[in-house]
């Protein structure tokens, strides 16, 4: 099945396309279909999941795809959240929204340093689905004091995960390791289980 994944990100498009290929779902970036991203106005993850998914299906009559994901530290009362991508303003990097939450976390022990990773993903069939299908990932962690491995994106290189990772950064595990245990393998195999589910009443 042919489905536009509602973001321009590319590394989300990659984990989200490793993950669903098996399944027989085709992702193609909503850029390259020429819908350019919504204004995300929602005040939790889930509000934006399904605006983006809902936006992207009504400019291309596809089914749409978007997940809504951010780093929850609890140093900081849960920031950056909804606002991740953006913590460090509207145009900021990765390297610059890393960069202001380890200045804001100086000083702070490790024990106080306890993050997750919560994604939402949202499916539409068309733009006026009354019935999307959204699920729920969390990956549990703590923020490490300064970057640390070359993959990833985002708050990759900051967010050690709890498990028998001895310390690494997301950044530092490979794509096998990462699309097992994360927050978005998380809510894409809850949303999995959803789509694949039999109908109610269909004797399954």
């Amino acid at each position: 099945m042919r489905v536009v994944l509602a973001t321009g990100n590319v590394g989300k498009q990659r984990e989200l396309a490793a993950l669903l290929a098996p399944q027989g779902y085709e992702l193609r970036l909503q850029k390259d279909l020429g819908v350019a991203a919504v204004e995300e106005t929602g005040e939790t993850f889930e509000a934006n999941a399904l605006l983006k998914a809902r936006h992207a299906a009504r400019l291309t009559g596809l089914p749409a795809l978007a997940d809504d994901s951010g780093l929850e530290v609890d140093a900081l009362g849960g920031r950056p959240g909804v606002r991740s991508a953006r913590y460090a303003g509207e145009n900021a990097s990765d390297a610059d929204n890393v960069a202001l939450l380890l200045r804001e976390l100086v000083g702070v022990p490790d024990a106080d340093r306890g993050a997750r990773f919560r994604c939402v993903i949202a499916f539409v069939r068309d733009a006026a689905d009354p019935d999307p299908v959204v699920a729920h990932g969390v990956w549990e962690g703590h923020i490490g004091h300064a970057p640390k491995g070359s993959g990833g994106f985002g708050y990759d290189p900051v967010f050690l995960p709890q498990g028998p990772w001895q310390g690494r950064s997301v950044a530092a595990l490979s794509d096998p390791e990462k699309n097992g245990v994360s927050h978005r393998a998380l809510a894409l195999a809850q949303l999995m289980a959803q789509l694949l589910a039999p109908p109610p009443g269909s004797g399954r």
